[in-house]
């Protein structure tokens, strides 16, 4: 009886509604071809044999892994030194992680579970203040770093990366609100903190929303463009992330040297974010879901 029940509620397939159904996939199909030709291009043309760009077709004529070769090689040369750059931007990324993660849970925490007076005016500044892009403070930030010495360091761009982290704390304060607030009382009963609470009662029961946060804060240094080429202006190569390393091998002067290696590069710098997602995919798609229940 249920079975019929669902067969009768479900639409019929008029000509109309298949026509529309096949209109939308072909355009979502034709907006997936257009989105994944870049990406496809940069791929094969990183195994291809010529070192410049290739735009006369679209398969390289033949297939290596020299490019590959060349610029995971140690030491390498005055322009590709890409392991000394992949590594300074996951140090910068790991500490950024790391602190960004924690500023945003503290934040989240209270702002969600503890009550004082200025609570709902500091969260309508945090939202007010987010509506502004963040490069508008560029170069008020470079120059206060520069009088304290810390332009050109990767201390300075983990400081510039996470300082202002925690009033990004929106979507943990909504999944913050889903938990029950009986289990924050308990506790308190039995003479817990608001330390205790937080570590033993909140943080277990949140791990899709620190997953969230984790890879969102991961991925703003692992990215960055703007801020690292502000911040790392010495010119030296081994001092340079690896969206600047990248970018350097593609100028006017080292284009038809180094754009394979250039390709070669973006896609390793690509597996390590796929391969990040692709485990955390369910705790991502959770902890967004989760956030956006209660603002």
């Amino acid at each position: 009886m249920s079975n019929a029940r669902e067969f009768r509620s479900k639409p019929r397939l008029t000509p109309a509604r298949a026509l529309r159904i096949t209109c939308r996939h072909v355009v979502l199909a034709l907006l997936a071809i257009f989105w994944l030709i870049p990406i496809v291009w940069l791929v094969v043309t990183s195994f291809g044999i010529d070192k410049g760009p290739n735009l006369s077709t679209f398969f390289p004529k033949a297939y290596t892994l020299d490019h590959y070769r060349a610029i995971l090689a140690p030491g390498g040369d005055s322009v590709n030194q890409f392991p000394r750059w992949f590594l300074n931007t996951f140090i910068i990324a790991v500490f950024t992680c790391l602190i960004s993660t924690l500023f945003v849970l503290m934040v989240a925490y209270a702002m969600s579970c503890m009550r004082f007076k200025a609570r709902k005016p500091l969260m309508n500044i945090a939202i007010i203040l987010n509506l502004f892009p963040g490069f508008l403070s560029m170069i008020a930030v470079y120059f206060i770093l520069k009088e304290i010495g810390l332009t050109n360091s990767l201390t300075g761009l983990v400081i510039v990366y996470s300082a202002g982290s925690g009033m990004g704390y929106l979507i943990a304060k909504g999944f913050f609100d889903t938990i029950s607030k009986s289990l924050r009382e308990s506790a308190y009963l039995e003479g817990a903190n608001e330390f205790t609470v937080f570590w033993r009662i909140i943080i277990p029961l949140s791990k899709p929303i620190i997953v969230y946060t984790v890879i969102n804060a991961f991925l703003a240094p692992w990215m960055d463009f703007v801020l690292a080429s502000l911040m790392l202006n010495s010119g030296v190569s081994a001092q340079k992330t690896v969206a600047l390393g990248l970018f350097s091998m593609v100028d006017k002067v080292n284009r038809n040297n180094y754009f394979a290696q250039f390709c070669a590069g973006g896609v390793i710098v690509s597996i390590p974010i796929s391969i990040l997602f692709v485990i955390m995919q369910k705790f991502y798609v959770e902890g967004i879901t989760g956030g956006s229940v209660k603002g």
